[in-house]
């Protein structure tokens, strides 16, 4: 098994800390990581800045090939990935290899997106001298890259969202260099995989600032990542807190830049009531798994079902209480991760209007799901409910009619996922609903549960706030390389200054 140093990757250089935490693995040996200091963080944005004059002026070709690098390097120690992954996150090892081939293949899909070009959306308005009463200038554009990007790893992926996720890898393909703040759930998987990169820039003779690793166990870092002044937009995934507090950061900078946070989203389901009569039982059995898929830690997780009164939500209600009940304890990522669900399950059952219907027994690190139901009223008088709970929970909230359903997506606030169960006879009442929703979430989905992302050219991840922080971006699929370039005119320049790209 691979056994950690527990350094940063400074610009090519393993750099040890002056104080070390302690990994919290689900199973296995502990670790100990050096913690990071802001020093740390000035170094690697340095660098970042020094590797950027190359590297943001590269050739889609050679970044194409640095990306494939990665992906090689990251198979090259498969085994030891999923290993260490698996222990320091308690997720499985099927879910960590199929973590880790979507995190090679989305490397591999911006490889080949950048290689055609599109993305740079090359604009040409040719001269025209005799034009009257003004002639026009001859004008190119195209999309450039901002500069160096920090990417905060998130605590429920540890690879396809963390050190060479898909924040990396869009900074990467669009030409940016990437500062990593690593999360603290996952330190060991950090660090290999920062290791195959590092393999990568080696091997594709990149400048080492390209990319840098700095582990958690402070605070401040983060903080001073997103305030260094070389750093020009942040890539994160995580809590609501932490998040709004780093995007408050920064746009008090003397120069703001962008933020990229997602942040949360409870994705609701709209079960319309020709659908619900046809396939009830078979829409709860899906939603249950779809709840408790991953202990409930995606982002994705459906968590509130919306649903017309009577004895055929009752119906709905039992077959999901019964798959839920049927469902395993599961490990959970962390210790305060599964502190928070209890609290979000007390919140929940706090409320006055709220009825729990399932039960279950939670210790230590451990999850099991929760069930709970409520009316429209008592879900718009409170607006604790529409907040997320991380984990396995689910909220069934019942509607008299339409217009009350209709009310309850009103009321909604940004998602990354709306889901409608539809069946034909639906149809006409179901599209009053695609005005409202399509402007509450990044995704709009029909007969299907929202939990699988995939890595494409037409995905949106991302919403209006608090789904994340830039309603305008996605942070899954090519359209993800965007967020990392800012469009520039070039007027009248010789054919021999221009970029390579307009030539």
């Amino acid at each position: 098994m691979f056994h950690p140093h527990g350094n940063h990757l400074i610009a090519g250089t393993w750099v040890a800390g002056d104080n070390r935490f302690p990994s919290e693995p689900a199973t296995g040996p502990s670790f100990d990581f050096s913690v990071g200091r802001v020093s740390d963080v000035d170094a690697a944005a340095q660098a970042a800045e020094a590797a950027f004059a190359s590297y943001g002026n590269s050739s889609r070709e050679s970044r194409a090939a640095f990306l494939n690098a990665i992906a090689d390097e990251i198979e090259a120690r498969a085994d030891d990935i999923t290993a260490i992954g698996s222990a320091e996150t308690g997720l499985p090892e099927a879910r960590l290899q199929g973590e880790r081939g979507r995190t090679t293949g989305q490397l591999r899909l911006f490889a080949e997106h950048i290689l055609k070009g599109d993305y740079l959306d090359r604009r040409h308005d040719a001269a025209l001298p005799d034009r009257a009463p003004l002639p026009r200038p001859e004008l190119f554009m195209m999309q450039r890259p901002i500069g160096p990007v920090a990417v905060f790893g998130a605590s429920n992926f540890p690879l396809a969202f963390s050190t060479a996720g898909g924040d990396t890898a869009a900074a990467l393909a669009a030409g940016c260099p990437v500062v990593v703040k690593g999360h603290s759930a996952h330190p060991g998987t950090g660090e290999i995989v920062a290791e195959a990169i590092h393999a990568a820039i080696q091997k594709c003779d990149m400048h080492p600032g390209v990319f840098s690793l700095i582990q958690g166990g402070n605070r401040q870092v983060g903080a001073a990542l997103v305030q260094h002044p070389n750093i020009k937009a942040v890539g994160f995934t995580g809590s609501l807190g932490g998040g709004r507090a780093l995007f408050d950061l920064c746009a008090s900078r003397p120069e703001p830049i962008p933020f990229f946070g997602e942040l949360g989203s409870v994705n609701p389901m709209f079960i319309f009531d020709a659908a619900l009569s046809a396939r009830g039982d078979e829409i709860a059995k899906g939603w249950a798994g779809s709840l408790t898929m991953g202990a409930g830690q995606f982002c994705t997780n459906p968590g509130i079902a919306v649903l017309r009164a009577g004895p055929q939500a009752d119906a709905f209600i039992a077959t999901a209480t019964e798959a839920l009940n049927a469902t395993a304890p599961q490990t959970m990522l962390t210790d305060g991760i599964a502190d928070a669900y209890r609290a979000g399950q007390r919140r929940v059952a706090a409320t006055a209007g709220v009825r729990e219907v399932l039960t279950t027994s939670c210790e230590a690190r451990t999850a099991a799901p929760y069930l709970f139901v409520t009316d429209a009223k008592t879900w718009l008088d409170n607006e604790v409910l529409a907040e997320e709970v991380f984990g396995p929970l689910g909220l069934v909230v019942t509607v008299e009619d339409a217009d009350q359903m209709r009310a309850v997506a009103e009321a909604l606030q940004g998602q990354l996922t709306c889901t409608l169960h539809v069946d034909a006879a639906d149809t006409d009442v179901a599209a009053t609903f695609i005005p409202v929703l399509e402007r509450k979430a990044g995704r709009v989905l029909a007969n299907g549960f929202p939990t699988g992302v995939e890595v494409s050219d037409s995905m949106v991840h991302g919403g209006p706030y608090p789904a994340s922080t830039n309603f305008g971006a996605t942070s899954v699929g090519t359209l993800s390389i965007r967020r990392f370039l800012r469009p520039v005119c070039y007027q009248n320049l010789p054919a021999a200054l221009l970029p390579e790209d307009l030539r």
